[in-house]
């Protein structure tokens, strides 16, 4: 029988003033006449979000919750290219290390996405080299955390600009320019506009890169295929990876607005999920993407609680028996 463990992203609706996500603008940096001072309070600001990400990491932990996404916005203006002399590792490595280590003693999976400006297969070199920056933060993040960034930063393949199939290509030819650290990082998941989840495993398996299985969007973007007909290319797509299968799952808002997340994920939809995928694999990691966060992990267990066949082995993670 499978493990199912489930997570949630980036921040609790329970914890009071705990966001990892705390920013500050570039306008707001330049309004400090001193640069040293400004920069220091860029510092503060991203001591404080690491702190509050270490809050909501012993969090999980009295909730037995040991799946969790990392914001991505944890350092303000790291990437920016006015900034590009700031040494913000140099200030925040041991803070990166204390999170690093709880999250390593408590055995948990800890992971970013980083959002959709990240786009690899785009004909403008600038854009290209500006994602790249971005995905060297995301390493570097891992890296002084004292993680292996293996598998760790889920992606989308990029816009389909104005051929797919050829966009499509050039994320394949655009690979070769990816240092290699940055390629084992890197994760693909399915969209729900632009690459169907046949896409992207066809870049998947030409680069032997882990296939996220995105439930929501297969269902707002498909070519008419069954995704249970291509689940064993998924599973067989993790078969290199240290980290076990991961899938994200959400519910849409409503019909109209299909493609937006819910408040909750509908428990149906899970199961159904479940018992087309028991015995696949050992274990499956479903990061749960859902308005409501931590709650909507909690609303979700207490309702697999009171299924027949759900045998609970934490309070987050759980096993179907027949």
């Amino acid at each position: 029988m499978t493990v199912y463990r489930l997570g949630y992203v980036a921040m609790s609706v329970n914890l009071q003033n705990a966001s990892p996500s705390q920013t500050m603008t570039l306008k707001s940096f330049k309004k400090i006449n001193d640069w040293e001072a400004a920069v220091r309070r860029l510092e503060r600001i991203a001591k404080s979000n690491i702190q509050n990400c270490l809050r909501l990491l012993k969090h999980n932990k009295a909730h037995e919750v040991d799946f969790f996404r990392l914001s991505s916005r944890l350092v303000p203006l790291a990437t920016h290219e006015e900034l590009t002399k700031w040494d913000y590792m140099a200030a925040l490595k041991e803070s990166l290390k204390e999170l690093g280590r709880f999250s390593e003693a408590n055995g948990m999976r800890v992971d970013f996405h980083p959002d959709h400006f990240v786009v690899l297969n785009s004909p403008d070199k600038e854009i290209f080299q500006v994602s790249l920056d971005v995905l060297k933060y995301h390493y570097l993040l891992l890296r002084y955390m004292g993680l292996s960034p293996d598998h760790r930063c889920v992606i989308h393949l990029g816009g389909r600009y104005a051929d797919k199939e050829q966009s499509l290509e050039r994320f394949i030819d655009h690979w070769a320019e990816v240092p290699k650290g940055i390629q084992k990082m890197l994760i693909i998941e399915n969209d729900d506009t632009s690459y169907t989840l046949e896409n992207c495993l066809y870049v998947c398996e030409k680069l032997n890169i882990p296939q996220v299985f995105d439930i929501h969007h297969h269902l707002a973007n498909h070519d008419g295929e069954s995704w249970e007909d291509h689940w064993p290319r998924v599973v067989n797509s993790w078969s290199h990876s240290p980290l076990p299968v991961k899938m994200h799952i959400s519910s849409p808002k409503s019909e109209k607005e299909f493609k937006a997340h819910a408040d909750y994920v509908d428990v149906d939809l899970l199961l159904d999920f479940v018992k087309k995928t028991n015995g696949s694999a050992e274990q499956i990691d479903c990061m749960i993407e859902a308005k409501k966060k931590d709650n909507a992990l909690f609303k979700l267990t207490n309702e697999l609680k009171k299924h027949p066949n759900i045998e609970m082995q934490t309070q987050s993670s759980f096993r179907w028996k027949d």
